[in-house]
């Protein structure tokens, strides 16, 4: 089978020259062009990120092509509707990172409980005193996740090993997984009211933004700290920046801001294609969260370890495989 990879960096293409080692395989750093188009004549597989459009005139110039696997959870710049009237299967990358995110969730909660980063920055200075840098416990403490997804899943895994109380609020709430995982299924103003902690893990949607609002203000606990490595939106800049300056909101701990640049797939940000404009160290420059000693911002890295992009990688690579087979995985269309 000939194959062809887009938007590769040297690392992945290593990665996936061993595992195809024995199929011809051509990689290209960039996305798509007319001039690479000239360069895979004959190919039947392609494997392509966000930035590379599969369109109508990509699929003319490649008739052998029988399947299209995008490195990404997303397949918007793929023209789903014709590589059907083509025959053409459409396969993505369902999920790679839920333990990822959720094991980055916890890091930003025991920076904040146990004051790492404050205490890092003391030892810097040579400073040892421990005065100021009490912390606090998470066995016995009440955590409320918002969003039982996936990542969800692993969240409540992970603080049911830490001994937590686990709250959880989900649209379709699963009983059966409630009684597994030993968690109680609540409802929002319920999670608000009792919760020592609040963890956000939802999609970004009309009815989720800034589902934490100035109103969630006067629901939650005092003192609550709040984690958020899911969209920036979902929680309201200035309501969170209310309740810190009250002492309402205990602390945060956040990978992802409100007001960052629209960002389909995590892996984006780390493209080069990824706009000047949309660099999260200038939004954070001036960004008034940053100055708060209880806040603990991370550069929307919770997807960035080395076995989620490697997740990636071997997803593609075992779509292509069983496609071979005559099998279907991870099918779109």
């Amino acid at each position: 089978m000939k194959i062809a990879f887009f938007e590769t960096d040297k690392k992945e293409q290593a990665y996936i020259a061993e595992k195809l080692k024995s199929r011809s395989v051509q990689f290209f750093p960039g996305e798509i062009t007319p001039s690479s188009l000239k360069k895979i004549q004959g190919v039947e597989a392609i494997g392509v990120f966000i930035y590379s459009k599969v369109n109508k005139k990509v699929l003319d110039a490649l008739p052998k092509l029988k399947l299209v696997a995008t490195m990404s959870t997303g397949f918007d710049h793929i023209d789903v509707a014709e590589c059907k009237k083509r025959n053409i299967i459409v396969c993505n990358v369902p999920s790679y990172g839920e333990n990822t995110v959720a094991e980055h969730t916890f890091a930003l909660l025991l920076a904040i409980s146990r004051k790492i980063h404050l205490s890092y920055e003391r030892t810097q200075k040579a400073d040892f005193s421990a005065v100021g840098l009490e912390g606090f416990d998470l066995k016995g403490k009440t955590i409320g996740v918002v969003g039982c997804g996936h990542i969800g899943e692993h969240v409540v895994r992970i603080a049911r090993g830490f001994e937590m109380n686990v709250l959880v609020h989900e649209k379709h709430p699963d009983k059966k997984q409630a009684k597994k995982l030993g968690y109680k299924i609540s409802s929002l103003d319920n999670i608000y009211k009792n919760s020592d902690i609040l963890t956000f893990h939802l999609p970004l949607l009309p009815s989720t933004k800034h589902i934490f609002n100035k109103d969630s203000l006067k629901k939650i606990k005092k003192g609550c700290v709040i984690i958020n490595t899911s969209r920036g939106e979902i929680i309201d800049t200035e309501a969170l920046i209310y309740g810190l300056s009250k002492g309402i909101i205990g602390g945060a701990g956040l990978d992802v801001l409100e007001g960052e640049c629209y960002i389909k797939e995590e892996k984006q940000v780390l493209h080069k294609n990824f706009p000047k404009e949309c660099d999260l160290q200038t939004i954070l420059r001036n960004h008034v969260l940053l100055k708060q000693p209880n806040v603990l911002i991370t550069p929307h890295n919770a997807f960035n370890s080395h076995e989620a992009l490697n997740r990636i990688s071997d997803t593609t690579v075992k779509t292509i495989l069983f496609f071979e087979k005559g099998k279907k995985i991870n099918k779109i269309n």
